[in-house]
Order: C-alpha cells, then structure tokens, then sequence
C-alpha cells in the first residue's frame, strides 16, 4: 500500500484558500485556552532588548532618525526570520498558528478586566485601582468606582484592536510574520511612544508607524463594534466624537464602543500629575462594574465575527 506524507495528506484534504482560516481559529483557540507564557514570554526578552538599543541610540542629535534606525533594527530582522523560516509544508502552517498565538492577547485583556470587575462587585475600591493601574497609564488612585469602571472600559476597548484585531488583520494579509510585526510595531510603541522628553524625538517613528498599521484595523474593528452592539448610536458617536481624541485610531475605536454599549466614557484625567481635559466619550450614563462584562461580550462577538469572514472568504476562494 502506497504511504502519503503528512504534507500530501493536508494537501489533498484541506484546500489552500482554507488553510490561513483555520490557522486563524486554532492561533486564537490556542491564545484561549494557554493565554500569554507566564514564563519566559517572548515579549519580554524583546521589551529588554528594545532597551537596550534605546539606551544606546538615544543620545545626541537627530534623534527622529536614531529612533527610526532602532525601529528598524529591532523588527525587520525578526519579520524577515520570520518569513525565511517558514515552509510552504505543514510544520509552515503550525507555525502561523504559534507566531498568531503570541501575537494575540485575548485571553490576557479578559483576565485583566474580570479582575477589575471582581473588585467592584465586591466593593474593594483599593484593590480595583491597583488593578486598573495594570491596564491604564493614567494615574489610579483618587478615581472613585465610576472612575475605574471607565477606565477598565476604555482600555478593553482599546485593547481589543491592539491585542486582538490588529493581529488578526495583519495575520490576515501577511500570515504569522505579520501578526508578529503587528504585535512588535506595537509593544515599541507602548514602550517609546510617549510624548516627555526623552521620547518625544525618539519614540516618533514608533509611535508613527504604530498609526500606520493601526489605521485601517482600528476602523474595520470600530464598524465591527458598531456591527455587535448598538449600531445606530456607536456610528453616530464615532462620526461626531471620534476625530477629537488624541490619538487617531484609539479615538474611533472608543467612540464607536461606547456608543454601541450605551456609556459615556472620556472626561477628565490624570497622568504623571497633570490634569488632562479630554473630549467625551460615547453616550448615556455613567460606565458601572457590570459594563465590564458588557464590553468583554463586545469583543468576543467581534472576533467571532471577524473569524467567520476569514472562514467565508477562505470558503469563497476554495
């Protein structure tokens, strides 16, 4: 009896427009059920690495250039190792699944805003500033509990387009390379992309490009909130609300959330002791413990959504 190899066998029972769907629904099945290592986590090493390049570059003069240099050195050579090591056979296949799976962190951002609403529910304030202070750079401490549900509130939204659908758009158009340059382009950008004076000149490439590749998912993953809630309310309030934020891809994607689960959300803020008057959010009261949950279902069925687009698109292809 004549043997098929592994490679021949996926061949002949998987079509080729099928493969990259279901790599997408087992890297996020993998993120599900395993979530980030606690334990020599990849990002962890690059964030050291990244500092020390950051140290070393950001000195002297023409800094814009230092950091677009740094930016290059610490992520093209990984995206080309990337695409070099990965075969066109089935062990290929396996490995767009675990470079999606790191890519992704779904399951960490719904630890992290269970854990906040845990703690409200149970009336411990202090443990729920503590807590959002883990997802948020604002300052904590003085924020009563509408405070802190808004501030759980905006970064899960948020974060769903930056640990969720960035990913999975890039993963969409470049496979596992691309969700990792996603994911690399945008731990730079938390890591550099501030606004103070060391960063200002060399964080503006990391922060640039960041917008860049964040730009047509944070509005595909805007629509898709509009898609999964109220969507009259979140188009409305991603149109009139959505340029005025700060940044330009976080601001559509908050609006476009808040407006579909009925909370005003923005309003004043403090980081690194100042005082921020940021523009409103979304529409109706105030954000509360139980919205947290709400938000969490938002997102869920927002990538389901986006997962079964990838399915149809792949079966449409086939």
């Amino acid at each position: 009896m004549p043997t098929v190899s592994s490679s021949a066998f996926l061949a002949v029972q998987i079509p080729a427009a099928l493969c990259l769907p279901l790599a997408a629904l087992a890297g996020v099945g993998l993120d599900r059920l395993f979530g980030e290592p606690r334990r020599w986590h990849p990002l962890v090493g690059f964030g050291a690495l990244a500092n020390t390049v950051e140290r070393r570059l950001n000195v002297g003069g023409g800094r814009r250039l230092r950091g677009l240099l740094a930016w290059s050195l610490l992520i093209l050579p990984l995206f080309a190792l990337a695409e070099w090591l990965i075969p066109a056979s089935w062990p290929g296949w396996l490995l767009h699944v675990l470079l999606l799976a790191l890519a992704l962190g779904a399951r960490s951002l719904g630890e992290h805003a269970r854990r906040v609403a845990d703690d409200l529910t149970s009336g411990d304030l202090l443990q729920a500033r503590q807590h959002v202070g883990w997802m948020v750079s604002r300052q904590t401490e003085d924020l009563d509990a509408a405070g802190v549900a808004g501030a759980c509130l905006e970064s899960t939204l948020e974060n769903g387009n930056d640990a969720i659908f960035g990913a999975l758009f890039w993963f969409a158009l470049l496979g596992g390379p691309g969700a990792l340059l996603f994911r690399l382009a945008n731990t730079l950008d938390a890591m550099w992309g501030y606004r103070n004076p060391r960063f200002a000149d060399f964080g503006w490439a990391a922060a640039g490009l960041d917008d860049l590749l964040n730009f047509i998912p944070a509005r595909l993953t805007a629509l898709s909130y509009a898609l999964c809630g109220r969507t009259r309310s979140a188009l409305r309030c991603w149109r009139e609300q959505g340029a005025n934020w700060k940044s330009p891809n976080a601001g559509p994607v908050m609006a476009a959330g808040a407006g579909s689960l009925g909370v005003a959300l923005g309003g004043p803020a403090c980081y690194h002791g100042h005082l921020e008057e940021r523009p409103p959010l979304g529409q109706g009261r105030p954000a509360a413990a139980e919205d947290i949950a709400q938000a969490l279902t938002l997102v869920r069925r927002s990538m389901l959504l986006w997962l079964a687009l990838l399915v149809c698109w792949g079966l449409a292809r086939a």
